[in-house]
């Protein structure tokens, strides 16, 4: 019986040129992969959004073309994704202009997205809404196990989820009870492993874990086994457990755990300085942000973080 060939799908101009700029990225740059997996889709949106299927004509590039793109994507975007948007922009314009393909320095004209950072209140998971997710977990699973183990450090550590998802074996260091994690700017952040998520990452290892020559300390449940491409498939078990458990949180992303670490720990008596040593925050202005979480919180600032020094 003759078997009929299937033709892969021929790229459009604008996909080979987002290739172009994806290798780029990884062998002329050397940028982590989860920056290239950030910006690229943002790149083919915009050639998709300028040229559509036919041919790629960077020259004819205008200033018009990209405060269009940008002004029209940042209004469906969150901030921070909406900041990410206008950083890769900036890196193709770049590009181009290195390529020799734009003469003038386009990248100049991206527009500076506005900080909002300080207009309203994170948006943070209550403690008992985690309490009740962590409960909710299976832990008779290896799957189960490791979603246990992941959501701890989210809620214990207020770790990114691109934090989590890249965290490899050598960063635990069992005899000192330390965890060593690569943050913003290959900043590497030192955290103490407590008792409850040494137990949990443990659990996972021994019995849940598949055996790989990944040094990823999670791993995917499905085929092929490996570590997690990026910070979304932190967010993708966050979103389902969540929808599990069946609880209303204030979003479906990871990063509320890492608000609600921040608030509890106001709440609790810690300071702004000791809040943003924990979370990473390279600029007291970052941490600010959680003095507007009510009047209580405010009043409680003076005083120790319980088991620190009295």
């Amino acid at each position: 019986i003759l078997t009929e060939k299937v033709s892969e799908p021929r790229l459009t101009p604008a996909e080979i040129c987002t290739q172009a700029y994806e290798q780029y990225l990884r062998e002329a740059r050397a940028l982590a992969e989860a920056t290239v997996l950030n910006y690229v889709p943002f790149i083919r949106s915009f050639l998709k959004d300028r040229f559509g299927d036919g041919p790629i004509s960077l020259s004819c590039l205008c200033t018009h073309d990209i405060v269009s793109f940008v002004q029209r994507q940042a209004t469906r975007l969150h901030m921070k994704r909406a900041k990410l948007m206008t950083t890769a922009m900036r890196s193709f314009l770049k590009y181009a202009r290195y390529r020799g393909e734009v003469v003038l320095d386009l990248a100049a004209a991206v527009p500076t997205v506005a900080n909002w950072s300080m207009s309203s209140i994170p948006r943070a998971i209550p403690a008992e809404q985690v309490h009740q997710l962590l409960a909710s977990i299976d832990q008779h699973t290896g799957m189960g196990r490791r979603d246990y183990a992941i959501l701890l450090l989210l809620a214990r550590l207020g770790l990114r989820s691109s934090e989590v998802a890249f965290l490899e074996l050598d960063d635990i260091n069992w005899d000192a009870g330390t965890l060593s994690v690569q943050g913003k700017g290959g900043r590497r952040n030192e955290f103490p492993l407590s008792d409850e998520v040494g137990k949990a990452i443990a659990a996972y290892l021994r019995d849940g874990r598949s055996l790989t020559n990944s040094r990823r300390v999670f791993l995917r449940a499905k085929a092929p086994t490996c570590g997690f491409q990026g910070a979304s498939g932190v967010g993708s078990i966050v979103r389902h457990s969540l929808k599990r458990a069946g609880i209303i949180a204030p979003t479906y992303g990871a990063h509320q755990f890492r608000h609600g670490l921040a608030t509890e720990m106001l709440r609790q008596g810690a300071s702004l300085g000791e809040i943003g040593d924990l979370l990473g925050h390279r600029h007291p202005q970052t941490t600010k942000i959680y003095i507007q979480v009510d009047l209580e919180a405010l009043r409680t600032l003076a005083l120790p973080w319980p088991g620190g020094v009295r």
